[in-house]
């Protein structure tokens, strides 16, 4: 009877705390319960993201010590590809062995469940799958060359105000590149590389020369060779900058002239394959059918 006594005294005590605590302590407000919410998404995404990178570097471990064991090393071409498409470090270049050897694998595994000609498709998909990563890489290659030849006139031009002004070469570069880290941040990555190459003890010729290389760019080719003849004779740069942005201010005006007059050629396609059709349509089709109702009563 005691034991009875005392489990429903401690019980009631317990609900008697309970509804004291709910009752005197408020209900988290919107913003408190948004704020958790936000705290928990937060939470919960940088733990997903966490597993996704352990995840990442236990795959590229293992395809970087299966390549090792095949052989399969990284040659000065594909590496300078990769700067040419402005990917530095080893993750870039694991990331493509990796694509390289196991989309194969999961083409095959996929073309497998084919049930007719399934030799070809095996071997079409496995070949497509394991030429896809150089196709993306010269699609990244060129797309940025094109990005940095737009940027080259805008550069130049900032670079003649900046020298202008009264700074140096080097702070102007730098300047230009904070100008145009937002619509042009290829140009921007390019000129931080020569700063910091410059800063780590190489000539400015020659970190003016990696930059041609790495751009692979006719115009980066030729303001680099500028800069290093300003460089080797003495000249003015700010006269040499003015009369560089003058002829690619030039070049570009003749390059849209050319795309401008190429458009009348490339209309004759689509006027006659789709514009005149329609035409003939909407002017003749009246006529016909006019004509067509004539004969018929004729007829009759």
């Amino acid at each position: 009877m005691s034991q009875l006594f005392y489990c429903a005294m401690a019980g009631t005590l317990f609900c008697g705390i309970f509804f004291l605590a709910s009752v005197l302590i408020p209900p988290a407000s919107s913003s408190t319960r948004r704020v958790l919410q936000v705290t928990s998404t937060a939470q919960m995404a940088k733990l997903g993201s966490q597993r996704s990178q352990r995840l990442q570097q236990r795959l590229l471990r293992m395809v970087r010590g299966l390549r090792a064991k095949i052989g399969l090393a990284e040659g000065e071409r594909l590496r300078q590809r990769f700067l040419n498409a402005g990917l530095r470090g080893p993750g870039p270049v694991e990331k493509y062995f990796a694509a390289q050897m196991l989309g194969p694998v999961a083409a095959i595994a996929l073309a497998s469940f084919i049930r007719s000609n399934t030799f070809i498709w095996v071997a079409g998909l496995a070949t497509l799958a394991y030429l896809a990563p150089d196709f993306w890489l010269d699609h990244a290659v060129k797309a940025r060359r094109e990005r940095i030849r737009r940027s080259v006139p805008d550069a130049v031009d900032l670079l003649v105000i900046c020298v202008d002004a009264g700074l140096g070469l080097d702070q102007a570069m730098l300047r230009v590149g904070v100008e145009l880290s937002i619509s042009h941040p290829e140009i921007n990555e390019e000129f931080l590389q020569i700063n910091r190459e410059q800063r780590a003890g190489k000539p400015r010729m020659d970190a003016w020369q990696s930059m041609a290389d790495r751009t692979n760019l006719r115009e980066i080719a030729s303001f680099t060779s500028m800069l290093s003849q300003t460089e080797k004779f003495g000249t003015p740069i700010a006269r040499a900058l003015s009369v560089f942005a003058d002829g690619m201010r030039q070049e570009r005006r003749q390059r849209a002239e050319e795309l401008a007059a190429k458009t009348t050629v490339k209309m004759i396609f689509p006027l006659v394959l789709f514009i005149f059709p329609s035409m003939f349509i909407v002017l003749l089709a009246p006529a016909v059918l006019s004509i067509g109702r004539g004969l018929a009563g004729l007829a009759h």
